[in-house]
């Protein structure tokens, strides 16, 4: 169809004066009209296929400009010659647009969080929530769901990955495939574009933190630490950090209001997980924190910083004495280390069970019932652990 001329420039258009409801018509149906406080709308008048004369409205001018309304114009009459009412193709049309707009990713991905993630807990439901804004959202988040390809979410992946961040595409993968999971449930898509990038992308093994796990190894560290020559608090702290196996955050900010030692327990808030963690001390720790509490027992903090005593200790302390004993903290033992150490030590040389030691290591693992972590959940057997514990890197020490 040859494009119309319209009669009307866009300047003739804002200078006309309409009384209300006048129309100026501009060819093949398109009228500008008048309304009773000054403003112009856009009017089209076409006959429907049983000759009655009927109108559609194409919205208000200048929000609808003129060449918009051309165009509206011209894509109504090809309708028309086509044996299509343009009345009845909007009405489709805009019903089709709020059933995309109701499927987008986007729309889906807040869905399936709302639904298969509410007996899990906020910070979870947060954590996957804020990847999707993060790496998801602003690429296909407006996308139709069942317009995603495997080539899109090849894209996304590989965005994150070139970015550095490789354990953060299993995490991310792992909640797009549960929103096409929910799509396929609910009847948006048939096919689930995950599936067809099974294999493709190759998740780089996490970097674990160093650890020392052979007893040798262990023995001359505990040497090291009775040896070591700092600040009182510091050498405290890493003297208690192996037999606490706490994360190093919890360590250094631990507070004496948190800590019982009549019944040898310190009980605190988890900073990763939310949960309240019980640790059972054993009389070696005991010991030093009652010399300790001689020295900073009147502050908040066990372990307060070297300078400023209304601080908790630096978060390189203990990592900086460990470099001072000589201990490459990339490769060797790092504060965090002491965790992985323990773990490995209880269960194959101690053969400590795994559910106990997870437990004590704070880490939010389901019982046989599927319930959550409690925090007073083995403690008869976590109290003879951590003594256990505490008495073998002693008798560790004591060994040529």
């Amino acid at each position: 169809m040859p494009k119309l001329a319209f009669s009307l420039t866009d300047i003739q258009i804002k200078q006309l004066k309409l009384k209300p409801f006048q129309k100026k018509g501009l060819g093949r149906g398109l009228y500008i009209v008048g309304k009773k406080d000054g403003s112009k709308f856009w009017l089209f008048r076409y006959k429907k296929l049983d000759g009655k004369e009927n109108t559609l409205s194409f919205g208000a001018y200048p929000e609808v400009s003129l060449k918009l309304a051309e165009k509206r114009t011209l894509e109504a009459n090809e309708l028309i010659e086509r044996g299509v009412d343009p009345s009845s193709s909007k009405k489709t049309s805009l019903a089709i647009q709020k059933e995309i707009y109701s499927s987008t990713f986007k729309v889906i991905a807040e869905e399936m969080i709302g639904v298969h993630f509410k007996h899990l807990s906020p910070s979870y439901r947060q954590r996957s929530l804020r990847r999707l804004e993060l790496y998801v959202f602003g690429w296909i988040g407006d996308k139709p769901i069942s317009a995603i390809t495997p080539k899109d979410l090849l894209e996304v992946f590989k965005r994150i990955e070139n970015a550095n961040k490789s354990p953060t595409v299993k995490k991310t993968r792992e909640v797009i495939n549960l929103v096409f999971k929910h799509a396929l449930l609910t009847g948006h898509i048939k096919f689930n574009p995950c599936d067809a990038l099974r294999g493709v992308i190759k998740i780089a093994k996490p970097k674990h933190m160093a650890a020392l796990t052979e007893p040798d190894d262990v023995r001359q560290l505990m040497r090291a630490i009775d040896g070591y020559k700092g600040s009182y608090s510091v050498c405290c702290a890493l003297k208690i950090a192996p037999m606490v196996f706490v994360r190093p955050f919890e360590l250094r900010t631990a507070k004496w209001k948190d800590i019982d030692l009549k019944k040898a327990e310190w009980s605190y808030l988890v900073s990763k997980t939310k949960t309240m963690h019980l640790v059972p001390l054993a009389r070696q720790v005991l010991e030093i924190l009652k010399d300790l509490k001689k020295l900073t027992g009147s502050g908040e903090f066990v372990f307060p910083n070297g300078h400023d005593e209304q601080k908790a200790m630096s978060e390189s302390a203990i990592n900086a004495a460990l470099k001072r004993m000589g201990y490459d903290t990339q490769k060797e033992i790092t504060g965090h280390g002491f965790r992985a150490m323990a773990r490995t030590i209880l269960h194959e040389r101690l053969e400590f069970d795994r559910d106990i030691i997870e437990h004590q290591l704070a880490h939010r693992v389901p019982d046989a019932l599927g319930e959550a972590y409690n925090r007073t959940r083995f403690i008869k057997q976590r109290k003879e652990m951590m003594q256990t514990w505490a008495d073998y890197l002693d008798d560790l020490k004591s060994k040529k």
